[in-house]
């Protein structure tokens, strides 16, 4: 493989003023030969991650462990006996174990949740009060009546 030409390079970017067709350009050329120097090494341009390329991943992992639980569930078909505040029954081990994870979720999820309402109650509280006043503070004046004399400029 040959090493890249110049011609491929971007410019190098010094502190003086580039001159391009007779007119001088200082801050865009810079700007612009930077963000091409960026795109040039990877050879490629950035893609934005979306909501749905987030929720694809999402049901991907999904399915990947509802898949793990069920060989486990599978695998653990011993009958286990369960007692649950005066409740008896019988059930595979597996499913015993699902359910025991499922209500430690409970316990997590239930007053996370609570919390995070309370959180975001609080948060549009202060932000409507920030706003009220932000609109009853007098704001600076239009350049237009600000340049006029008080009396309207009679």
């Amino acid at each position: 493989m040959t090493p890249p030409s110049d011609a491929d390079q971007p410019a190098q970017q010094t502190g003086t003023v580039q001159q391009t067709g007779g007119a001088q350009q200082a801050g865009a050329v810079s700007q612009a030969g930077a963000n091409r120097q960026a795109a040039g090494r990877s050879g490629h341009r950035a893609l934005r991650r979306t909501r749905m390329g987030g929720v694809w991943v999402g049901l991907a992992l999904s399915a990947v462990v509802l898949l793990l639980l069920l060989i486990f569930i599978l695998e653990n078909e011993q009958k286990v006996d369960i007692a649950y505040f005066g409740a008896h029954g019988h059930l595979p081990l597996g499913v015993a174990l699902l359910l025991a994870a499922l209500a430690g979720a409970l316990l997590v999820i239930i007053p996370g949740t609570i919390r995070i309402v309370q959180l975001r109650r609080t948060a549009r509280r202060h932000h409507t009060a920030a706003q009220q006043a932000a609109a009853e503070r007098p704001g600076p004046a239009s350049p237009a009546t600000r340049d006029q004399p008080p009396d309207g400029g009679r």
